[in-house]
């Protein structure tokens, strides 16, 4: 179906004609830098690629709701365009101008084409929105929704009045020197959170609750805790009222909270700035990260660039869509109608088409450059190596771009690896500079500690940084990112108080959310004021947190699991913004026990570095026993019981024992050399303080030949020179 004339939409824009413009303030432009709006000079260079587009409007508003523009600039193909770039220069532009276009072109769904002039679209370089609260993606439909009709109907609604508007922000900003930290993975300890969730609790006491400056309050916090980084869930704009359906507990909205969804790849979540404001957003994100920089903490994002969401066919024309449908979206070969979803959300982005290749690139560029981050966690990173066809490729082009850019080169990048599609790549996925999110490491720790036969052997391989996984492919223990729990899941809370997951609240009748979970109760389905049943769910979060932090690799906390956190048993908490989400403060009060261990446990680890190791133990480093001090039968599905003696050079020896059967051992104890002797430095068994003893005043073991390890807890002895401790 062809589109409406873009010429004929200048002098129809809701019956109000817009101001002309002057001949002097318009000129040809250029088109690089490809995509965005740049200042050359005394104005600003508009680029936008779209290689099928027979016209390009671009619009001017002065509110964020307006539905006419201000101003209107119809780009001539002639003087315009270079190749399929389209490019206009506009004099006396100043910081805080909104715009969108307005893209002419064929409007044929079964050749993969969606351009449609009636619907504002976003610049995918857009550096921030404004007007995101109004947003009403039923109106963006490119198709005629309101006649029953198919995604094969043409819109003739114009959505200009509920569709964000970009903004034009200027580039300057004051680093004031900053420098970014660049830890070692040896020497990185990753904290999970969500910027929203963090601090909008009241009980946060932060001034600026919700925001990225409300993150920045709580920096001396996590410089106790000991962590050294921070991962931030989504921070790219989305629609977070995306959502049609209810809680149908308490009947409220449901939110799109974690923000998996993107709308635009450059822009900040402008709800996350607490002025609000035109591009505030932008200007209190960077603030942040020079604020986390200064406290020698980095600021890792978790970025989305599988797909967007303007989801299958039947979805909203936001940006791609309307822009080139047909190059940024993998297709169906047999109707270019529909998409190919390996993300589970309806579309997937066709990431290695060259095209596609270079808007990526240069989006992790531009945070990197622009925005000063120090990492990105690629979420389904597997699908950034699938060809236009879905096929896994084996050395795919955007991978190893992004490993051997050279703005990128000491930045981590960690990768999801795995996908909506049935990929699974933990070990294998791409270069030597990847590290991996290891499912493996939380499926196989989870296992252990819940009493699962034939576990030991896969355990002890999680501990020493997961050589069966990764040693093959040429990476070391760095290549391994340790979790127990990270915000897709149950929280270590719950991972101990729930044996079924409870996701009622969502909407979708518990269908939504993983079964396979490796939870165990504790014998009370959900919260409990049983002492005994308390005591052991704080045993069973030590023994996660103890295996965590001495585990090689790169480890990563929850944020709210140091004072166990919950969800309810809820372990997909995507659309709760809520109290179900939210880190309510208060539990790092009644729950000082974990936060103190946690805490240790990160400092323990910092002090021993063996534990830190970027290359895998060699049977010099380390040596394994079975409690009785043979080698541990490895092949046998009923041993639930070990220990292991970490070697050191110029530090103490350390010997860990775990015991997940569910009554006591009895360890032998290796002896030592030159009348050294043994140290308890951590039992999870015992309450505080004596479940981790501050350094200097761990009780000597001399003169014992055993250990009895209770039931399902572990403990760490370290070597001393057998001096009597103050």
């Amino acid at each position: 179906m062809p589109a409406t004339s873009l010429a004929i939409q200048q002098n129809l824009a809701n019956g109000l004609a817009a101001a002309p413009s002057e001949v002097g303030d318009i000129q040809a432009g250029n088109p690089l830098p490809i995509g965005g709006a740049h200042e050359q000079g005394n104005g600003v260079n508009f680029v936008l690629f779209s290689r099928h587009a027979t016209g390009v409007r671009l619009d001017f508003y002065q509110k964020p709701d307006d539905s006419s523009p201000s101003r209107i600039i119809d780009l001539d193909p002639v003087r315009h365009r270079t190749g399929d770039v389209w490019h206009v220069w506009v004099r006396g532009i100043s910081p805080g101008q909104l715009y969108g276009y307005r893209i002419e072109g064929p409007y044929r769904p079964e050749e993969g084409h969606r351009f449609n002039p009636h619907k504002l679209l976003l610049d995918p370089y857009a550096r921030a929105l404004a007007g995101v609260g109004n947003w009403d993606f039923l109106a963006a439909r490119g198709y005629d929704s309101s006649s029953g009709l198919t995604d094969l109907s043409f819109s003739n609604v114009d959505d200009a009045g509920t569709t964000p508007k970009c903004i034009f922000t200027g580039g300057h900003f004051d680093w004031e020197m900053d420098s970014p930290p660049k830890h070692p993975a040896s020497d990185t300890v990753i904290y999970e959170t969500h910027v929203r969730g963090f601090t909008i609790h009241p009980s946060s006491g932060v001034a600026r609750p919700g925001t990225f400056a409300g993150l920045t309050e709580k920096i001396p916090y996590l410089q106790d805790l000991g962590v050294t980084a921070i991962e931030l869930m989504p921070v790219l704009e989305f629609n977070e009222n995306e959502s049609q359906r209810l809680n149908p507990i308490t009947g409220e909205k449901l939110k799109n909270y974690w923000g998996y969804n993107p709308v635009a790849y450059f822009a900040p979540k402008q709800s996350y700035s607490f002025e609000g404001s035109h591009w505030r957003q932008t200007v209190e994100f960077r603030e942040m990260v020079k604020t986390f920089h200064r406290a020698g903490i980095e600021v890792i994002l978790d970025i989305v660039l599988n797909h967007t969401a303007e989801n299958d066919e039947l979805g909203p024309t936001i940006s791609l869509r309307g822009i080139e449908n047909s190059i940024f979206y993998m297709l169906q070969e047999n109707g270019r109608r529909y998409y190919k979803d390996y993300t589970g959300v309806g579309n997937t982005l066709n990431a290695n088409h060259p095209v596609v290749r270079e808007f990526v690139r240069n989006v992790l560029r531009y945070w990197v450059m622009h925005m000063h981050v120090d990492g990105f966690r690629f979420d389904l990173a597997s699908v950034l190596g699938r060809d236009e066809h879905g096929n896994i490729l084996r050395n795919a082009p955007l991978l190893e771009d992004i490993a051997e850019d050279p703005i990128l080169s000491d930045v981590k990048i960690i990768a999801e690896a795995w996908d909506a599609g049935g990929a699974y790549q933990v070990g294998c996925f791409s270069t030597k500079r990847w590290t991996e999110w290891n499912g493996r490491f939380r499926d196989d720790v989870r296992r252990f500690w819940t009493g699962d036969a034939g576990m030991i052997g896969p355990f002890a391989s999680r501990v020493c940084g997961s050589s069966d996984l990764y040693q093959s492919s040429g990476k070391g223990p760095a290549g391994s990112l340790n979790f127990v729990t990270c915000h897709d899941g149950f929280t270590l809370n719950d991972l101990v108080s729930y044996k079924q997951k409870h996701n009622d609240e969502n909407g979708e009748f518990s269908r939504d959310g993983s079964d396979a979970n490796y939870s165990d109760n504790c014998g009370v389905e959900g919260p409990s004021q049983d002492p005994s049943v308390e005591r052991m769910r704080n045993r069973l979060i030590k023994n996660f947190l103890l295996t965590l932090f001495v585990s090689r690799g790169v480890p990563m906390l929850l944020g709210g699991d140091e004072f166990r956190r919950s969800q309810r048993g809820n372990n997909n908490a995507y659309c709760q913004d809520n109290e179900v989400s939210w880190l309510d403060w208060s539990m790092a009060g009644t729950h000082k026990e974990i936060h103190r261990f946690t805490r240790g446990m990160i400092a323990f680890r910092r002090a021993h570095p063996a534990l830190r190791g970027e290359v895998f133990y060699t049977d010099a480093d380390i040596k394994w026993f079975a409690p009785n001090g043979a080698t541990p039968d490895w092949a046998d599905p009923s041993q639930k019981s070990f220990a292991c003696q970490i070697r050191g050079q110029t530090e103490p020896d350390l010997f860990l024992m775990f015991n997940a059967d569910t009554g006591s051992v009895d360890f032998a104890i290796p002896a030592l050399p030159g009348g050294k002797i043994w140290r308890l430095a951590v039992d999870t068994s015992r309450a505080t303080p004596d479940d981790l003893f501050d350094p200097g005043k761990e009780p000597s073991m001399q003169g014992q030949a055993g250990f009895r390890l209770e039931p399902r807890s572990s403990a760490i002895l370290l070597s001393d020179s057998g001096e009597v401790l103050p």
